[in-house]
């Protein structure tokens, strides 16, 4: 029998699985997330099988975005859909309704170790570059505020991403400028291949914020040290 060693990290609390039953996470179950209309009752289970750990997504709506720790590996997992537990600490991402809820997934044993990626590769105009994609600093500073209320909690657990209009008031433009740089932001992702940003005609992406923030959170496209370049803005 597989050594369990698992277990989810969520608001400060610990909820260790046991090998030969899932634990379930969603409104209600071994890790009730919230009492959230939009959240399905049970939408996630870790559940040992073939020798492994792994997340599935039973839910029927919602997607989930995993990544490790070090932003080398990320994925959208779709209903329906499971992905094995291979890293020491798998971070899960979830959006719903106007809420997003993060929490952590800690592996004693797992089947494989992430290394450390180089630091990111900054421009001369002082914006970004993530594998294919180059952001200038306007770009990146617009991530960093739809992500600051996560970059400055420090723990897994429940954010409200601003509304744009709030995002907007927070780095000082006006809400024409922020849609228009949202939207080219979320074009260089999808271009990219990052789905869920961008749709087409009668297709819109309308969670495309949340999926950005997920997006950027799991690839560590923004960390905590980004925080400064909100300067000495203040956060209302």
């Amino acid at each position: 029998m597989v050594d369990a060693g698992v277990k989810v990290l969520f608001c400060g609390e610990e909820f260790p699985a046991a090998a030969g039953r899932a634990l379930t996470v969603g409104r209600s179950g071994d890790v009730e997330i919230d009492d959230n209309p939009y959240l399905h009752r049970s939408f996630l289970a870790i559940v040992e099988d073939g020798g492994l750990w792994w997340l599935s997504n039973v839910g029927s709506t919602l997607t989930v975005t995993v990544a490790d720790d070090k932003g080398l590996f990320h994925a959208w997992l779709s209903p329906g859909a499971r992905i094995p537990l291979a890293f020491n600490r798998v971070l899960v991402w979830f959006t719903a309704g106007p809420t997003t809820y993060d929490f952590e997934i800690v592996v004693d044993n797992p089947a494989f170790a992430s290394v450390a990626p180089d630091p990111a590769e900054m421009d001369h105009s002082g914006g970004m570059t993530v594998g294919r994609v180059a952001f200038t600093a306007d770009q990146k500073l617009l991530i960093v505020a739809l992500c600051e209320n996560f970059l400055s909690r420090g723990y897994p657990g429940t954010t409200e991403i601003p509304s744009s209009a709030a995002a907007a008031a927070r780095i000082g433009w006006t809400i024409t400028r922020f849609n228009r740089k949202l939207d080219n932001v979320c074009q260089k992702l999808a271009d990219a291949g990052t789905r869920g940003l961008h749709g087409g005609i009668g297709n819109l992406a309308c969670n495309r914020k949340s999926r950005l923030v997920e997006h950027a959170l799991s690839t560590h496209l923004v960390t905590e040290q980004d925080l400064a370049l909100l300067g000495g803005r203040p956060h209302r």
